[in-house]
């Protein structure tokens, strides 16, 4: 019974809305007994449905508005009211589809993602192409996208060129450009071009299918303000009831005691917050900003202070070789293979810099190398060709009790001071030469802080494990408050604890994986990675899936918006039932007019949620048109 009436709940609203203008023509022409008898009919007709969530509820002893409303119109029933009753039963159900339908845009960001999932692959099988579902796509395929087409796996591209639209992943919509060994991920769009891809990840497993994953789950969390709601509903319901008998117990008017009962209803109260929640996480998810749940936006919205690493998070996280200098009698070619074949077992940045320098100059095919050790956060150390190399920081040439000559030392000084990381190369016991490498800062970098502060950072702090002449350069440039260097992952979390309990909110940024630890110990974890890593999607409060500086600004000021559109909502739903109380006591408000009303503001309510799925749309189409005009 309950299905039925639910999957025919629109019919039935429809129903009972013709049966009202049947009973106003009743009416009009002067036919008494047949508009009476079709006000009852509209009344039974859509009370129905509302007569029956009121007794779920009851099973599950919750009190809820259907039960207010049901207790209301049974009364105005037997008092003879059957205007009133046909209508606040049509102004209720009318009132919940209007709901639902507003309800359903708040989560379209949800619903434009599942549209764009692909449903078919093009892929290479025994030498011929055949297109088949999405579903039958296995990891090592040889996947065919051609122009117009959408990426249908997470993958490597192994031949061709194209120019793919990545805005359903990273919230981009300036197309990029990729060639072979380039990333690319599933529900990506190829403008033009064709590019054959490997695939890595498939089905679930792909970015794509994981952020759908996150965005649904993200909507259903609740806030600590819907969390009191709900508990506050609970003992809100009773109580009107209660205060509705102690109104007619007082003026003695049926009437009264029941408009009251109908226009305490809670239902804008308890709708505000969740709408406001579903809606800014649905903007996030649109522009490419993953925000893990209502509580979370709820804690964003109060940082204030904010905690970057360095590298590829303040820079561009793509470092290059600028000098190699050998010391001794190892040429510089001849050091650069050693140290790289060492650093294939890392996964730093820095590590891969070395390696992709060497593979850059053809360098010989790199040797696996033995008994190879990653020092977190110092560097790496193993044998290559039988000999002992130990590559990294001082701190780790001090650990391994490698002494720096005072030549080396200076002339990595003179370095560091330009801007590069000194990286020391020692081979068996001895110094035997100097990488230096450069990170550029990211181009948004300097508008993002300054956008953060004018929304509420007070105050901006970098933490590195990078040398302190290279942490200063970057902290001036960008206006920096403090930066800590040459620090380790576990130096970096006791200054975020040192933070928290000095009494700030704090943020803390970096890739998702070298700052895990960190990460995990501030208020909001904020992880930045090209298409997510699987790491940061997981640990992080929050991931931006574009690696944009701007993207956290965004967030942050999104946060904001959120939680300030809520505190509208709950303010604007208060303030509409003590208004509507007030008028039932003075008798100015009657029962239609003040269900008309505690609807409408249900409404308002949704209306002002729904603001925040166009939150920065302006700038976002600015920016798009700007990109157009610049390759017109």
């Amino acid at each position: 019974m309950n299905r039925l009436v639910h999957r025919y709940k629109t019919q039935i609203t429809m129903v009972s809305g013709a049966l009202l203008m049947l009973a106003l023509t009743f009416h009009l022409a002067g036919y008494v007994n047949s508009r009476q008898i079709t006000l009852i009919a509209a009344t039974v007709i859509a009370g129905v449905p509302i007569l029956i969530k009121a007794f779920q509820a009851l099973r599950m002893k919750a009190f809820s508005i259907e039960l207010l409303v049901t207790i209301a119109v049974i009364g105005a029933i037997f008092i003879g009211e059957y205007v009133e009753s046909a209508v606040v039963t049509f102004l209720f159900l009318f009132g919940d589809y209007l709901e639902a339908r507003t309800l359903q845009k708040t989560r379209s960001s949800i619903k434009q993602l599942v549209d764009m999932a692909p449903q078919e692959a093009t892929v290479i099988r025994n030498g011929k192409e055949e297109t088949i579902s999405i579903e039958e796509v296995e990891k090592g395929d040889r996947v065919i996208i051609r122009s117009g087409g959408k990426v249908p796996v997470d993958g490597i591209v192994l031949s061709g060129q194209a120019s793919l639209n990545e805005a359903a992943v990273t919230g981009e919509s300036v197309p990029r450009t990729k060639r072979f060994r380039d990333k690319v991920f599933s529900g990506t769009i190829v403008d033009n071009g064709y590019i054959e891809i490997i695939a890595e990840k498939v089905g679930d497993d792909t970015t794509f299918a994981k952020i759908v994953e996150l965005v649904e789950e993200a909507q259903e969390s609740k806030t600590k303000t819907e969390k009191f709601l709900n508990k506050f509903a609970n003992i809100y319901t009773p109580s009107v009831v209660i205060l509705s008998i102690l109104v007619y117990l007082l003026t003695r008017d049926f009437h009264i005691a029941i408009t009251f009962l109908v226009v305490a209803c809670p239902g804008a109260l308890v709708i505000g917050a969740p709408v406001s929640t579903v809606a800014g996480i649905g903007n996030g998810a649109k522009h490419g900003v993953l925000v893990k749940g209502g509580e979370v936006m709820d804690t964003f919205s109060k940082v204030d202070t904010v905690v970057f690493d360095k590298t590829g998070t303040l820079t561009k996280g793509k470092p290059e070789i600028t000098d190699i200098k050998s010391f001794g009698n190892i040429g510089e070619a001849e050091l650069l293979r050693m140290v790289a074949a060492l650093e294939t077992i890392s996964e730093h940045h820095l590590g891969q810099t070395i390696v992709r320098e060497a593979k850059r100059r053809k360098i010989s095919a790199l040797y696996e190398p033995e008994d190879g050790e990653v020092i977190k956060g110092n560097g790496v150390r193993g044998k290559v060709e039988g000999r002992i190399l130990a590559v990294g920081n001082r701190k780790l040439m001090k650990a391994e009790h490698i002494a720096i000559p005072d030549e080396v030392e200076d002339y990595a000084i003179n370095k560091e001071k330009e801007g590069n990381t000194a990286i020391f190369a020692s081979v068996d016991g001895k110094v035997a030469g100097v990488f230096s490498i450069a990170d550029q800062i990211r181009e948004d970098a300097m508008s993002a802080l300054a956008e953060m502060r004018e929304n509420g950072v007070k105050k901006i702090v970098m933490l590195t494990g990078d040398n302190r002449h290279t942490a200063e350069l970057v902290a001036k440039q960008l206006g920096i408050d403090e930066y800590y260097a040459e620090l380790l992952p576990e130096d970096k979390v006791t200054h975020v604890k040192k933070l928290k309990e000095e009494g700030h909110i704090v943020a803390m940024a970096g890739d998702g994986i070298n700052d895990a630890p960190a990460i995990a110990t501030a208020d909001i974890g904020l992880a930045m990675g090209e298409g997510g890593t699987d790491i940061s999607m997981e640990t992080a409060d929050v991931v931006l899936m574009a690696d944009k500086l701007m993207q956290f600004s965004h967030a942050y000021s999104l946060s904001k918006a959120t939680s300030r559109n809520m505190k509208q909502n709950t303010s604007f739903a208060v303030g509409v039932v003590f208004i509507l109380l007030i008028g039932v006591l003075a008798g100015s408000v009657h029962l239609a007019s003040g269900m008309f009303i505690h609807e409408a503001s249900v409404l308002l309510v949704i209306l002002n949620g729904m603001r925040l799925i166009r939150f920065n749309d302006r700038k976002r189409k600015k920016k798009e048109m700007d990109w157009k005009a610049a390759h017109a």
